[in-house]
């Protein structure tokens, strides 16, 4: 016969082990698809400023995947199934107007009179304005936070790709100051007699 554990009892620790508390996700995991986003916009301006070629599959890529941020954002607000679908539906149709003013950026004709530098700027303005107003449409501020982050960064951005040899200078002198104290502090004294 099998007694029942009561109410008191503590279960098994193989049991708690395998539990999962709800709410207790780390911070740094509820923020990991806002973080990925903005370091994935951040490298495909960086690519595409350095190597002068517009990458068009990556940043429709990228629209998809922040088109899913947005749904899952706003996943748990929406109350029912017809709520839910209007939240896909409005998501799907704004990140596709986002990727056709895109693939309008990146036409050859266009490339003729617009440099990759002023490409990858373009793009990345459309992608701060394009999460912005998702954010708004999902009402999830974090999205809206996101593309507020992404449209400060953009004069950043334009000034770091201008001065990039100010920039290399000004960090190469920082390190050489840097290495020189770090061995001056902890270079071996000699033992006196």
């Amino acid at each position: 016969m099998r007694a029942e554990a009561s109410p008191d009892q503590a279960p098994p620790a193989d049991l708690r082990i395998m539990s999962v508390e709800p709410g207790r996700t780390s911070i740094w995991m509820k923020e990991l698809p806002y973080s990925l986003v903005m370091l994935l916009t951040i490298i495909g301006v960086a690519y595409t400023s350095f190597s002068k070629q517009p990458i068009v599959v990556y940043w429709e890529i990228l629209a998809v995947v922040i088109g899913a941020i947005c749904i899952g954002s706003g996943w748990q607000s929406a109350d029912d199934k017809d709520a839910r679908w209007r939240l896909v539906r409005t998501q799907v149709l704004h990140w596709c107007a986002f990727l056709l003013v895109m693939n309008m950026i990146l036409l050859p004709s266009v490339q003729r009179i617009l440099n990759a530098n002023v490409s990858g700027l373009a793009i990345f303005t459309l992608l701060a304005l394009g999460t912005f107003t998702a954010g708004i449409h999902v009402a999830s501020w974090k999205i809206c936070l996101l593309g507020l982050v992404m449209a400060l960064s953009i004069p950043a951005i334009a000034w770091i790709e201008s001065s990039a040899l100010i920039v290399v200078l000004v960090v190469s002198l920082a390190l050489g100051v840097g290495a020189v104290l770090w061995l001056h502090w902890h270079r071996k004294k000699p033992i006196p007699d």
